[in-house]
């Protein structure tokens, strides 16, 4: 339900703090107060720096102002506010820019912060005597419901703040904190939710997420709706030097990102992953003729290396940050005045997270540059660009709850307070993601974590929680809960190691000689590494001297270039909607005089040489060269959706009879090659939406993919942990147990809940299959299939891809470049 006209007038003592800033309270912050008024849950949303975070707090502050004045400084220690953020930097930034009306008003509040940063002894005393208002993570909530008295720490409980919704509401935190936010209603029924986002796209969907009665037939939470905000100036930095063909780094374009820094104030330069982090801001200190203070912000750092580097851009002593989605969302940095966004953005919500950066507040302009580093990424950046101005909002749908996050929470409760199941499954059904959860599920969930199910059963080790005569359910014993607190989350990364810097050919032997931790890298990362060889890590050139348990140890190598150049890090799949809008402006030539003209003609020659990609349709080109033949197809689905598509046309093409020898795919395009030539095949069949039936369920069941995502959801759901007291098992340990426990579940229970986890996890996730469902399943008998003599320019990027050494940064752009000018001479050749 929306809002209706706003009524409530602000008590004096806010009233005066807002004039004396000059300000008026606005209509949702208004709006804000008479949903606290009548205890409804509500939904804030308003654009970047339209004061959506004060508008949060604004009822929890006049009823905290209240108490202080009614109970004097000997009140008892009572929770009364819960603030839960996705980022750690998040939380303290609100706790910094909260002290500022607290103390401006005098008002005696205690605010703290809770992470996974927060020493132990802060976290027991919070819990001996809360703050008044929390600030925190859903793996600190979760970490809250495994913990006894749940009831006694949350009866004083009056509001519960999630931040940036849209960004957790779709993931499995978003499962795991739908599931806290069920336990905290059963201890405190009255505690009403508040929902603060920017760049919501589904606003009723995550109004119903949000709600302490999903299962009602009638929306029950009341939805806020900000103004809207001064239009962003969003431009696209084109180059004078050549446009590479392929690539991410943006080499060619640093000259020019340079130059913007050095008109900016402050300026925070995003990138996609982390080692786009580390070689942008190394490039950048290579030209810095003018020593500007440039820093580097990502989540491998340390936190004191972050802690510094947030301090130092709150007091305004720096004039550059290159990051990565760590300081994208709602961090209030007063003196930024330019975004700098190198590489495609991958989403318009990400885009206008990251636009709302630069001078966070309502009225004024966020200008921001986007800098694309190939050529396609131009048609993706302007294409983003458009969408922003169009007001036009992506994201990933809401999803039902994942079962690995399920048994979780069920541990954790078993952890806290014991539980009646048929308690148990009547809260569950009250977070949204498990409203339609079927009885049979729950129950089912319960016995794989009392038993480890069918297959497990017999193994002790499995038994996690047991049922008293009381017909409760509790933890088995306090080493199991421990334990279990050792390992909540939902967030499975590469395996780490802590990297330390010991003094230079010290060797890893020399551990009294090791220095401080810099932060972590992926234990992958390290099988690669000789001793000796060099890398960039914190924006430094770092030696490898070896590893031992869980440390990589390194030296500093100052005035050495990296040999290898850094670890790869993820990539974010281009968002179904630029998706269509790409496929859209290749599409259509009347919007080319927008590109560069290097751009412009490429697709020109594209036109010329083959056929343009059309939007509702599907291209597919066939050509020989080096005594192969290739296919390339032209999905714009983004990476993992074209890699899932790449496995099941090899399996179709091999029983063909045409030899397929492999595949590679780009977030644009995806090349097969093979021994036979592919051009007289039956492309309407070979790209027919049943593709999405036998073949993907035939290559699922030996995929080696299965066995990490099984990997995942055992780690998630407890049944493999990988930390224990005083000790944290390698990534190769948890492989090799988790691959046996596979093995063993798909020969003698094969419908074991956590297979039916894994599954559901493949095809949503790591897979993309929903996205290349309907793909396929819209250019059915729309594909244009040409035949050609040689490779035609769009193929290029894609074919670059094909047999590259697996390092990254510039040595990756050098080997690129190199390679690229033989096919480009025979792309663009029109004889």
């Amino acid at each position: 339900m929306d809002s209706a006209s706003p009524t409530p007038t602000l008590p004096p003592l806010f009233a005066r703090w807002f004039a004396s800033r000059g300000w008026q309270p606005r209509a949702h912050q208004l709006a804000m107060l008479e949903a606290a008024k009548a205890g409804e849950d509500v939904l804030l949303t308003a654009p970047t720096g339209g004061g959506k975070t004060l508008g949060g707090f604004l009822p929890s502050l006049i009823e905290l102002a209240d108490i202080v004045e009614g109970a004097g400084k000997d009140r008892p220690h009572a929770l009364h506010t819960l603030y839960i953020s996705p980022l750690k930097a998040l939380s303290q930034d609100v706790a910094r820019n909260l002290m500022v009306p607290v103390e401006e008003m005098g008002l005696k509040l205690r605010i703290e912060t809770r992470t996974g940063d927060t020493p132990q002894s802060k976290r027991a005393r919070q819990r001996a005597a809360p703050p008044d208002i929390l600030l925190t993570t859903p793996e600190q909530l979760a970490l809250f419901v495994a913990q006894e008295n749940g009831a006694a720490f949350f009866a004083d409980l009056k509001a519960v703040i999630v931040d940036e919704v849209h960004a957790l509401a779709p993931q499995k935190r978003g499962d795991l904190l739908a599931l806290g936010l069920a336990a905290i209603s059963h201890y405190a029924p009255a505690a009403r939710r508040v929902g603060l986002s920017a760049t919501v796209k589904d606003v009723e969907g995550h109004a119903r997420w949000l709600s302490r009665d999903p299962q009602s037939p009638v929306l029950t939470t009341r939805i806020v709706r900000g103004a809207a905000g001064a239009e962003a100036e969003v431009s696209i930095l084109t180059p004078d030097a050549r446009i590479p063909w392929a690539g991410h780094m943006g080499h060619h374009a640093m000259e020019g990102v340079y130059a913007l820094l050095k008109t900016a104030r402050t300026a925070l330069v995003f990138v996609n992953t982390r080692s786009q982090a580390e070689f942008a801001f190394q490039q950048l200190w290579r030209i810095n003729e003018d020593n500007l203070a440039i820093a580097l912000h990502h989540g491998s750092l340390s936190v004191e290396q972050r802690r510094k580097v947030e301090g130092a851009m709150a007091a305004g002593k720096l004039h550059a940050v290159v990051c990565t989605s760590t300081l994208d969302l709602g961090i209030d940095w007063g003196d930024v005045d330019l975004v700098v966004q190198l590489g495609a953005p991958k989403g318009t919500s990400r885009l206008i997270q990251r636009l709302g950066r630069a001078n966070h507040r309502l009225d004024e302009v966020s200008r921001a540059v986007l800098v694309p580093t190939n050529r396609f990424e131009h048609l993706e950046c302007l294409s983003a660009r458009d969408a922003v101005a169009e007001h036009a909002l992506d994201g990933e749908p809401l999803k039902s709850g994942a079962l690995d996050v399920l048994a979780q929470h069920v541990m954790g409760r078993a952890c806290g307070d014991p539980f009646e199941a048929d308690t148990l499954y009547a809260e569950v059904c009250r977070a949204a993601p498990f409203a339609d959860l079927p009885r049979e599920t729950f129950d089912r969930v319960l016995a794989f974590v009392a038993t480890g199910g069918y297959a497990l059963g017999s193994y002790d080790r499995f038994c996690r929680i047991v049922k008293g005569r009381d017909g409760l359910w509790r933890a088995r014993n306090r080493n199991v809960a421990q334990r279990h607190r050792l390992n909540i989350g939902t967030i499975v990364e590469s395996p780490m190691l802590d990297v330390r810097v010991v003094s230079a050919r010290s060797g890893a032997k020399s551990l009294r000689a090791a220095g401080p931790r810099l932060g972590q890298l992926e234990e992958w990362f390290a099988d690669q590494l000789s001793p000796g060889d060099t890398f960039l890590f914190a924006g430094q050139v770092l030696r490898f001297e070896g590893t031992s348990q869980t440390d990589l140890f390194v030296s500093r190598a100052s005035g050495e270039d990296p040999k290898v150049p850094s670890w790869q890090g993820g990539k974010f799949p281009l968002s179904t909607y630029l998706a269509a809008r790409v496929r859209k402006l290749v599409s259509e030539p009347e919007q080319w005089p927008k590109l560069p003209d290097q751009v412009r003609e490429w697709l020109e020659m594209q036109q010329l040489r083959s056929r343009l990609p059309q939007a509702d349709r599907l291209l597919v080109e066939t050509f020989p060269r080096a005594g192969k033949h290739y296919l390339v197809c032209y999905p714009f689905e983004g990476r993992l959706a074209h890699a899932t598509l790449g496995v099941l046309l090899t399996r179709r093409l091999e029983r063909l009879g045409l030899k397929p020898l492999g595949y590679v795919a780009n977030e644009y395009a995806l090349s097969v090659w093979a021994l036979e030539d592919m051009a007289g095949v039956d492309f309407a069949a070979l790209f027919s939406a049943d593709l999405m039936g036998d073949d993907l369920d035939a290559w699922l069941n030996e995929s080696v993919l299965m066995q990490r995502t099984f990997r995942h959801c055992a780690l998630i759901s407890g049944l493999i942990e990988r930390r224990h007291p005083g000790l944290e098992k390698t990534g190769r340990q948890v492989s090799f147990s988790s691959d046996l426990i596979y093995n063993v579940l798909r020969e003698h229970e094969p419908d074991h809940i956590l297979l039916q986890a894994a599954w559901a996890d493949a095809a949503t996730g790591l897979l993309d299959i929903r996205r290349l469902s309907d793909r396929l399943a819209a250019i059915e008998g729309r594909i244009d299939a040409v035949a050609l003599e040689r490779i035609s320019p769009l193929a290029v990027p894609v074919m670059l891809e094909i047999g590259r050494e697996p390092v990254y940064g510039e040595a990756h752009e050098a080997i690129l470049e190199a390679a690229s000018e033989d096919l480009i001479e025979e792309a663009v050749r029109l004889d």
